[in-house]
């Protein structure tokens, strides 16, 4: 998920520097968005990991 967000980011990088501002604002909004999605999901399985961690399964 990071490594598409980044992908996009590069994307928008390149559009931007050709001068293309549509392209590049539609792929800087989609990289910022799987970055967001990317941080929930990473936070939601850190605390799981946390709570998870007392528990010993046998």
């Amino acid at each position: 998920m990071l490594g598409w967000a980044l992908t996009f980011f590069i994307i928008a990088l390149i559009a931007a520097v050709f001068g293309f501002g549509g392209i590049a604002s539609a792929a800087a909004g989609i990289a910022k968005v799987l970055f967001f999605i990317f941080v929930v999901l990473f936070a939601i399985a850190l605390i799981g990991g946390l709570l998870g961690r007392g528990k010993t399964r046998t």
